[in-house]
């Protein structure tokens, strides 16, 4: 029985919640870049935008 044991994993939850807060941001929904390199930036300003967006 113990494989149907439950338990919450706290690491996990804060990847599902900065996953969803990339998900509001319309330019990354699709992959349409062409290099690697300016996906990465479109994510960092994602992030940064929404931390400007808290303070």
């Amino acid at each position: 029985n113990e494989l149907h044991m439950f338990t919450v994993l706290p690491q996990r939850w804060i990847v599902e919640r900065s996953w969803s807060w990339l998900d509001k941001c319309r330019r990354l929904w699709k992959n349409c870049e062409r290099q690697l390199t300016t996906s990465l930036q479109m994510v960092v300003l994602a992030f940064l935008a929404l931390l400007l967006k808290r303070f």
